[in-house]
């Protein structure tokens, strides 16, 4: 058996070829001699020509570009390919979309047919095509043969390993939306995007444009028809999407497959796991375009433009009216109202509207947990962020500055009491005399008084 390499000396292409008995192991999914190995990626080939096209990829020749785009392609027949994607040669009827063969297109009507030619023999879920099955199968197996050269991570697909790779190289995010402000990391996701502004995919009950007939018929699902196809096993909890079931399982299990291999802390979501990174790499994408602040999450950034910067209170309390910036701040306010207490202790009869009640409650009466102390003052926090806040005060960092005059503090929510001086707002009252206050502490402190004039009792 012979052995064939493309070695690259300046701009010239030597082939080699040597003996090699091993030319199967690359490709333990079929057993098709492949006597071609590329000497850059470790990739076989059949044929010859199959491996001059590939070393095109890594030697940056593009040979054959579009007349008609900005897309160019190492191989005549890739770009034959394309073309017929601008003449319309295989054109659907349903959507007006056109493909690049007839097999592109006898795929792409099963979007609009539904039909699932290809079933898993493990878990009998089907797919539109037969390459996706044996990427599914690789779940059941676990089977991964593409690894990543920077971590040593290994994918079951090229497009992972790809995606994977992006983040390690930094090449990400390089495709501007021309319509909004997103950024993608490929074209096709990019085009998968530009759906929605085109309302390729409009759900005819609401109006919503979504960037995929999947993803519509999960909003139809969601929103509409409250259908929940997806059943776990264990709790019999239904589901709108297979994914949503899959990470709920991994409560159940206990499962967490996704490692950081620098602190070995593991994770039961990926995106959790590439947030998580931040920390180690103190990378802030997110900025703030009112105060320069910076997040490592985006929806850190949206929680800080919503707190700081919006006066928007769309949440408002069914029982008193007051109105808040987020529902997960109303929620807790209601609990005040109802009573409830959603929150209990495993080792006694207490009960708690919060969880971060619970979590102190534990740590104080059972000794569960581990406290956070201050290594300036050895004072004990249940909470990190309470400890932030601790640590913000001993170093006298007051960014928070008054429009009004040079007072400055640590947190928003002191400048914004602060700036009820400068204003005639007082949104507190007393319920005796109806003396109105800037805040509540005062309010408080005069009623005691009032009371005691007036002759009320109070506890």
């Amino acid at each position: 058996m012979l052995k064939v390499h493309f070695a690259y000396v300046g701009s010239c292409c030597e082939v080699k070829t040597e003996a090699d008995s091993n030319d199967v192991a690359e490709h333990p999914h079929d057993d098709m001699p492949r006597p071609c190995l590329s000497t850059v990626s470790g990739k076989r080939f059949t044929q010859k020509g199959d491996l001059k096209t590939h070393s095109n990829i890594h030697s940056g020749e593009i040979v054959y570009p579009c007349t008609q785009c900005t897309k160019s392609f190492s191989s005549k027949t890739g770009l034959n390919g394309h073309m017929n994607v601008h003449n319309g040669k295989y054109k659907c009827t349903e959507c007006g979309r056109c493909c690049g063969s007839s097999k592109d297109l006898a795929i792409h009507s099963r979007s609009h047919s539904g039909e699932k030619p290809f079933k898993c023999t493990v878990c009998d879920k089907r797919f539109t095509r037969k390459y996706c099955v044996e990427l599914h199968g690789r779940v059941h197996t676990g089977e991964k043969l593409f690894p990543c050269t920077f971590c040593n991570k290994w994918f079951s697909s090229k497009h992972c390993l790809s995606a994977h790779s992006k983040r390690h190289t930094g090449d990400i995010q390089r495709y501007s939306c021309t319509q909004c402000e997103k950024c993608y990391s490929t074209p096709n996701n990019l085009r998968t995007h530009m759906n929605i502004h085109n309302c390729r995919h409009k759900c005819t009950e609401c109006g919503k444009c979504c960037d995929s007939s999947t993803a519509l018929a999960i909003h139809h699902r969601r929103n509409h028809s409250r259908e929940k196809p997806f059943e776990c096993t264990v709790c019999s909890k239904g589901f709108t999407t297979a994914y949503q079931l899959l990470l709920h399982s991994r409560i159940h299990s206990g499962e967490k497959p996704y490692e950081c291999h620098m602190c070995k802390k593991l994770f039961n979501i990926a995106s959790n796991l590439y947030a998580h990174m931040r920390v180690h790499t103190g990378d802030k994408p997110y900025k703030c375009s009112l105060c320069n602040k910076s997040f490592s999450q985006s929806n850190h950034l949206n929680r800080h433009k919503r707190h700081v910067h919006s006066n928007r209170r769309p949440c408002e309390c069914p029982y008193c009216g007051k109105l808040f910036k987020a529902n997960s701040e109303l929620k807790p306010h209601v609990r005040i109202h109802t009573d409830a207490k959603p929150e209990s202790c495993r080792h006694c009869s207490e009960r708690f509207r919060r969880r971060s009640q619970l979590k102190r409650h534990l740590l104080k009466s059972h000794n569960e947990g581990t406290w956070l102390i201050c290594n300036i003052c050895q004072k004990k926090f249940s909470e990190r962020g309470g400890l932030t806040q601790h640590l913000i005060r001993h170093y006298g960092v007051k960014p928070y500055v008054c429009s009004q005059c040079p007072m400055r503090f640590c947190f928003v929510p002191e400048l914004n009491r602060h700036q009820l001086i400068h204003s005639d707002y007082k949104p507190f009252c007393c319920g005796l005399c109806g003396k109105d206050f800037i805040q509540k502490y005062y309010v408080r402190q005069h009623f005691k008084k009032c009371s005691q004039k007036l002759g009320y009792a109070v506890d």
